[in-house]
């Protein structure tokens, strides 16, 4: 059992075989199959109507031959031909049939019956020649005889009632079967069942010994994915690009880098993933390209197709400044072009064109790259920055955030209110537009397309909001949360519980939520909170309703690098060193070899590696039952495989300034969870007992503190260290989502019936 989960082994027999079953076995293992019901898929529906049909063409087929049963039992004689050579011969009542005759004769009427048989046949007397002789070794019944005895009442009676309760089962079944469709909640989809874990390719693994990973390095640690119980991967940007950006300015949208590899790299990777269960979720960067690109260069000349590929305005060469707009990383959206005598715009670098997506040409273009990649089997995409897609035509101002500011001055991002560069009238019609695209390829059983658009909104939660779509138009299946990146302002259970209700109660009715703490653009977690806090943040993510996001490395708790100006790569770093996003995208630490193992060839690496790599990488944690990694793996398979967990009933029940703590569970289900997370300074004891739905004894399943695991602790008295974070499980029939003033959220309700291990919509 070493490194299959990080708890004490005292005390706790019978819990230690629940861990081992979540951790050996996976989701295919026991504990799913007793624990996980099945639900009702496109497949499943598809093999009920094959069985129906197969059903009903049963039935038919017997009550044609019940038809011939009756109706041939009126007959006495049946007449068949047998050909031989130009001889026939005909078949009575009483057939000449010597081979069949001595059975015959015993089963009925014994020597009368013999004799009365041999006088009308000639058996004895006639010429043999007309005699029917049995084939043998086959000596079974003729269709003669089955005909003579299928009127007898002893026959015919089992014969109905057989038939007829076939008819009432096959009509059992129907109906069983249409009332399990109609009740049956719709099936948990495959972004849903697992974390969606962010691969930065060029941190991720070399695979070459250049000191940048690529999609062969990728191939090569697949088994992680698998280990963690990872399902679905998404891999930031990999086409072709002068990087400028890192790869975020794209050359062609329909190429692979030569940096990353091949587009056979890439197709091998896809295949590899799918072979093993994986998903691949590709970044798609539609708001700009590189200004290398094949359209801006034809833009720029002004060819008559591209001359609007773009968004072009007059401007003076000596002040190329039409507005006061600025971009993401400073200074001036607009940049004057010598080639066209405009200025374009530009939200990000310089090197970095908007698109013009007034122009339906754009948008077909677009769509035809999106077909490109669907076509080779992507499971999805990851739509970046989409907020900035549209940008008002009419050009004026943006309303400064301090009116008393020169407006000559360039502010920065945070000077301006965004009203006209942001979220224009016609961009979730975009959206709705790729989103169409991406369900006609889902039509395919088990092949769904999955979308997720990237939005920071900040305290404009709303806006994020409308990413979900509305009841009739679908959009993305949910914009990323992003609300988790401000934890570290202010680490309390208050704090914590404000950000988690932040999301749940402005999110649609009926949607999935999920939960982000960190990406390449954002501090890595375990810096910017606290490595202490590492262990407990990965449970917050892990038990949270919802889908959770990882960022490569956080699975292990890796730290930011320190980076200096000679060795920093990100050119927003060097126009802003305190905006550089080089530190949270340092080489993934895989071992304490050479290089962390992220390159075993030579000793080359694109940035620093971490110093702390030695104790900080996957090999030795997989070893230490209490490292952040066997953790996380161990959370991973619990929430796959629990219910409540997974999709059960989210219930805030307690915070204060060190303590937030809440219940994961599903109605019809005896066994619940109660999850406590400390992020306070120092330890403290919960009490609960003002929860009166909670039983008096609750048991830890795991904890972030390896000696507490297994033991038993009152509700009136739950210890807790600074940053440990607590599973506590619970048998109760009671349920506190029913309270009505409680604090619940549920994405679809559904409740869950024992005697038939079925989910049922309630």
């Amino acid at each position: 059992m070493t490194g299959k989960h990080f708890q004490s082994l005292e005390k706790r027999s019978s819990l230690k075989a629940h861990q081992e079953l979540v951790l050996e076995d996976g989701p295919r293992g026991p504990l799913r199959s007793a624990l996980l019901p099945q639900c009702i898929s496109v497949f499943d529906l598809a093999c009920l109507s094959i069985s129906l049909w197969a059903c009903c063409s049963s039935l038919v087929q017997l009550v044609q031959l019940n038809a011939l049963l009756w109706d041939n039992t009126a007959s006495a004689v049946t007449v068949c031909e047998m050909t031989d050579g130009d001889r026939s011969v005909e078949l009575e009542e009483c057939v000449g049939n010597p081979g069949f005759l001595e059975e015959r004769v015993r089963g009925s009427g014994g020597p009368a019956a013999a004799a009365a048989c041999a006088e009308a046949t000639g058996v004895g007397g006639r010429d043999t020649g007309t005699e029917y002789t049995q084939i043998r070794p086959y000596a079974g019944m003729p269709k003669e005889v089955l005909l003579l005895y299928s009127g007898q009442a002893r026959y015919r009676a089992p014969r109905q009632v057989l038939f007829w309760l076939v008819i009432a089962c096959i009509l059992a079944l129907v109906a069983l079967t249409v009332a399990i469709i109609a009740l049956s909640p719709r099936c948990v989809g495959w972004w849903q069942v697992s974390p969606l874990y962010q691969v930065y390719p060029r941190s991720f693994r070399d695979s070459d010994g250049d000191g940048v990973g690529d999609l062969r390095g990728i191939i090569e640690q697949l088994s992680h994915f698998e280990y963690l119980n990872i399902k679905s991967v998404w891999i930031s940007p990999f086409y072709r690009s002068p990087m400028q950006d890192l790869g975020y300015d794209v050359e062609d949208f329909r190429d692979v880098d030569p940096l990353y590899g091949t587009m056979q790299d890439f197709e091998e990777l896809l295949t590899q993933m799918h072979n093993r269960g994986l998903k691949l979720i590709m970044d798609f960067i539609p708001n700009h390209t590189s200004d290398r690109h094949r359209w801006f260069n034809l833009s720029r000349s002004r060819d008559e197709h591209y001359k609007d590929y773009y968004v072009w305005t007059d401007c003076n060469a000596s002040a190329p400044r039409p507005n006061n707009w600025v971009s993401v990383f400073g200074n001036s959206s607009w940049t004057y072009d010598e080639v066209r005598g405009q200025c374009y715009l530009h939200q990000f670098l310089k090197e970095q064109p908007d698109l013009n997506f007034r122009n339906p040409h754009v948008r077909q273009a677009m769509i035809d790259i999106v077909r490109f990649w669907l076509e080779k089997g992507v499971d999805g995409f990851r739509m970046g920055a989409v907020k900035r897609l549209l940008e008002a035509t009419h050009l004026r101002n943006e309303p400064q955030t301090d009116p008393c500011k020169p407006p000559e001055s360039f502010p920065s991002e945070w000077d301006l209110h965004h009203d006209y560069t942001t979220s224009q009238l016609g961009l979730h019609q975009l959206l709705q537009e790729w989103r169409a695209e991406m369900d006609t390829y889902s039509r395919e059983a088990g092949r769904y397309r999955f979308m997720v658009t990237e939005s920071y909104d900040h305290e404009e939660v709303d806006k994020t909001m409308m990413y979900y779509g509305s009841p009739l138009v679908k959009e993305s299946d949910f914009p990323f949360n992003f609300y988790l990146l401000d934890l570290p302002q202010n680490t309390s259970g208050l704090w914590v519980q404000h950000l988690v209700h932040l999301w749940m109660t402005n999110m649609p009715s009926g949607r999935w939520p999920n939960w982000v703490v960190g990406n390449h653009d954002t501090p890595r977690i375990a810096s910017s909170a606290g490595q202490s806090y590492a262990r407990v943040i990965n449970m917050l993510l892990l038990t949270l309703p919802g889908t959770p996001i990882t960022y490569y490395g956080e699975e292990i708790g890796m730290e930011n690098i320190n980076v200096s100006l000679s060795q920093m790569q990100d050119l927003a770093g060097k126009y802003n060193a305190s905006a550089g996003r080089d530190p949270q995208r340092s080489p993934m630490q895989w071992s304490s070899n050479m290089n962390a193992g992220f390159n075993s060839r030579t000793n080359v690496t694109w940035l620093p590696i971490h110093p702390d790599y030695n104790n900080v990488n996957v090999e030795s944690q997989k070893e230490d039952n209490g490292s952040v990694l066997t953790q996380y793996r161990f959370l991973s398979h619990l929430r796959q495989s629990e219910l409540p967990l997974q999709r059960g009933w989210f219930c805030s029940v307690y915070a204060d300034a060190s303590v937030f703590s809440y219940l994961r569970e599903l109605d019809g289900l005896d066994r619940a969870f109660l999850v406590l997370l400390n992020f306070g300074k120092e330890a403290t004891v919960t009490d609960l007992s003002s929860v009166d739905k909670l039983p008096d004894l609750l048991t830890v399943v795991v904890s972030t503190v390896p000696w507490t695991a297994g033991r038993q602790f009152p509700k009136s008295s739950i210890p807790s260290a600074a940053g440990e974070g607590l599973v506590l499980q619970y048998s109760s029939q009671q349920r506190f989502n029913a309270q009505p003033a409680a604090h619940c959220y549920v994405s679809e309700k559904a409740c869950y019936l024992g005697v038939v291990n079925l989910l049922y919509k309630c």
